[in-house]
């Protein structure tokens, strides 16, 4: 199998949100607040990818040059690692590990020589990968899960990375 990253286009659209969707879930429910999953429903992701097209690198993955699929994305917005997500069917493919060393070099490439991310307290699966990709875990606090009506407080953890 073959990964290449490149920027995201709209034609991606539909590609991201799928995965942002199922990712989010698989990650999320059981680990934020109830009021928060209940306002990230399935539309809302679609709704708000074409904003974030700008911030997004996706992980094609092919065994040809025919059969590229996106597979995987990192959104970045200056120090902060907003999102990583992999499809579920190439979890455990490497390519969140080539989308987090695309996240540190774009930080990097941004200025900053620390990034960040928050990664909810219960979601022990991406803390895991975290902690073996390098990034330190600075503590517990609460990240402010922009919605339409304002912000929900979710309990996450602040990792960092000198990049």
């Amino acid at each position: 199998m073959t990964v290449t990253l490149r920027a995201a286009t709209a034609a991606d659209t539909d590609a991201i949100a799928s995965i942002w969707y199922s990712g989010w879930g698989d990650g999320h429910v059981g680990n934020v607040p109830d009021e928060l999953v209940a306002v990230r429903t399935k539309e809302t992701f679609w709704q708000r990818v074409p904003g974030r097209i700008a911030d997004t690198t996706v992980a094609l993955a092919s065994t040809d040059e025919a059969s590229a699929e996106v597979a995987g994305f990192v959104m970045v917005v200056g120090d902060e690692v907003e999102q990583v997500y992999v499809a579920g069917e190439h979890r455990g493919s490497g390519i969140a590990g080539t989308l987090i060393a695309e996240a540190e070099r774009q930080v990097k490439a941004n200025g900053h020589a620390e990034a960040w991310l928050a990664v909810a307290t219960g979601n022990t699966r991406a803390r895991r990968f975290y902690e073996r990709s390098g990034w330190v875990d600075a503590g517990a606090f609460d990240y402010p899960a922009t919605t339409e009506d304002g912000s929900i407080p979710v309990p996450c953890h602040r990792y960092t990375k000198v990049v």
